[in-house]
């Protein structure tokens, strides 16, 4: 289990404590006024970025829509060290996804240097996020306690400690036993208050990673565990309650404290948890916003996200009762703090960063291609990406030993931009290199060729919409077709071609996807349907070969989608 013995008895001894303390109310004026000031601090999916990250990955839009650039693990450190100075009882958190889909100078010591970094930061607690479980539950349980990697053994530091702060997760359980996985909640003491901090994870948590990770794990709904962590808080006296919560909302184009929500989990959890919590942060959706949502009893309390790869910091002011020992709503203040770079970087954390970046060199610097212009791996107005396009070309060229004809891959899997322009290490315009290149496709899953009929394939492309989810599947040149969102849900798509000529609904098709999607990853149950698999390269080797074989890559023209209607 994620919960040592340690950490068992400390919740017990405190939790014996807490109940005592709550019979005997300590008087406000003991402490001289009748309110104590909190301020909480978190930030979400950063994902590895030690580094300042590139391309639009490093930009905050602003309300106005201009932009501003920001991020780097030495001056979140920085911006920490100012806000925490502002207000003197402070704590800091994560909302999941610290760690997996890094670039390369973390991802090559298995994210060691961002678990160091969080201590460095002085983190609290993080819940865990969907990548945290990349690696798998043993990877995670090693995260949390140190010790050496099984396969490659200790290769940033000697030994690896682990995290100082625990992992979270009410809503995370063992499929058996039904007892608790990671820790459901921890108890914080700041301005004289004890503060209960709880960790929810989404439940459709099994849809975005691969079934090996998480075997043997199960994910409960997320207000029914927030609400029961929250109700044996309530029993030890602890009032004040934050939430940790690795789920989000997708936005509209809006700037880092502005609310325009699209439909979505966040909100509507946020609005149906007890009212015996105080806040929301969240994290999943690498959005910014700073919201007010009404708690089943009609209070108001914030709903936050700051963002992703250290861009923004997310900030909850909290004006604590003394007497009571829970939060005035009325005084709560959040806003989103952009982590600009035009502070003094930490120089501890600067260190840090600096000798993962010199460890990784040899192998992140060594070129691997070159392109003659950007290639964006945000979509266009049909949703297809330039750097889709040339990822989903490389795992067709991959795959053409197993008979393959079509190559699809996810949008999710796309992390980074490749920059025509050098990077700071000098390796010249137009040139990738194996750190860039591993930072656009981290995850070293393992491409899969199946066979599907055409209306199997129309089948897949009908669930890129999926409630108010668009996943628009990053498609390789020799498929070509339409859709028009005025239709409905499942009838979408149409004019399908292979190389030019319509494809037969009857048809067997030979498809190239990673093995995420082929375990029906990201809601593409149509692709387990999938028959005679035959196992391909990483999609990583799939993509190096491919820069070898085709130097001066120039952007495709993006008219593999056509959007109707």
């Amino acid at each position: 289990m994620l919960i040592s013995n340690r950490l068992k008895r400390a919740v017990a001894v405190l939790g014996v404590a807490l109940t005592a303390g709550a019979l005997v109310a300590t008087p406000a004026s003991a402490y001289g006024s009748p309110t104590t000031d909190v301020r909480l601090i978190a930030f979400n999916d950063l994902h590895g970025n030690l580094e300042p990250p590139s391309g639009s990955s490093g930009r905050v839009v602003l309300s106005d829509g201009k932009t501003v650039d920001a991020g780097g693990a030495a001056f979140l450190a920085t911006h920490v060290k100012q806000l925490r100075a502002q207000v003197r009882n402070s704590l800091v958190f994560s909302a999941g996804d610290n760690i997996g889909a890094s670039p390369v100078i973390s991802a090559l010591f298995h994210d060691e240097p961002t678990i160091e970094f969080m201590n460095k930061l002085g983190v609290k607690a993080s819940v865990v996020g969907n990548h945290e479980f990349d690696e798998g539950y043993a990877e995670l349980k090693r995260m949390q306690f140190g010790g050496c990697h099984p396969v490659d053994g200790c290769q940033f530091h000697d030994p690896f400690q682990g995290a100082n702060f625990p992992f979270l997760g009410a809503n995370v359980t063992f499929e058996k036993s039904g007892l608790p996985a990671v820790l459901p909640f921890s108890i914080e003491f700041s301005g004289g208050v004890p503060i209960g901090v709880i960790g929810a994870t989404l439940k459709d948590l099994p849809s975005v990673v691969t079934p090996e990770a998480i075997k043997g794990l199960k994910f409960g709904d997320e207000v029914q565990a927030i609400n029961r962590t929250s109700a044996l808080l309530e029993l030890f006296g602890i009032k004040a309650q934050v939430v940790l919560m690795h789920q989000g909302d997708g936005t509209e184009t809006a700037g880092p404290d502005d609310c325009k929500l699209r439909p979505g989990p966040a909100k509507v959890i946020a609005e149906s948890v007890t009212p015996r919590v105080d806040a929301f942060f969240t994290g999943h959706s690498h959005q910014q916003y700073n919201c007010v949502v009404t708690d089943p009893a009609g209070n108001p309390r914030p709903l936050i996200q700051g963002s992703s790869f250290g861009r923004l910091l997310s900030v909850i002011d909290l004006k604590i009762n003394l007497r009571s020992r829970d939060v005035v709503r009325s005084e709560t203040k959040a806003h989103n703090e952009i982590v600009t770079r035009d502070v003094t970087p930490d120089a501890d954390v600067q260190a840090l960063v600096a000798e993962a970046k010199t460890k990784a060199a040899p192998i992140a610097n060594r070129q691997v291609g070159t392109i003659t212009a950007d290639l964006p791996a945000a979509g266009t107005a049909t949703g297809e990406s330039l750097l889709g396009d040339v990822l989903a070309d490389a795992q067709l060229a991959g795959t053409l030993t197993n008979g393959a004809q079509i190559a699809m891959t996810n949008p999710g899997g796309i992390r980074a931009d490749l920059l025509f322009k050098s990077s700071p290490n000098g390796e010249g315009d137009g040139v990738v290199t194996y750190g860039e290149a591993f930072t656009v496709q981290p995850f070293a899953n393992i491409m899969q060729t199946i066979t599907l009929t055409g209306s199997g394939l129309k089948a897949v492309l009908e669930q890129q919409w999926q409630g108010s989810i668009t996943r628009i599947l990053q498609i390789s040149n020799s498929l070509h077709y339409s859709y028009d969102l005025s239709k409905p849900i499942g009838s979408r798509i149409s004019n399908l071609t292979l190389n030019g000529t319509p494809i037969d609904p009857a048809a067997s098709l030979r498809v190239s996807v990673n093995n995420f999607l082929a375990a029906g990853g990201d809601g593409f149950t149509e692709l387990t349907k999938g028959t005679n698999l035959a196992g391909g390269p990483v999609d990583l080797d799939a993509l190096l070969a491919y820069f070898a074989a085709n130097p001066g890559i120039t952007p495709p023209v993006p008219n593999r989608i056509t959007k109707i209607g």
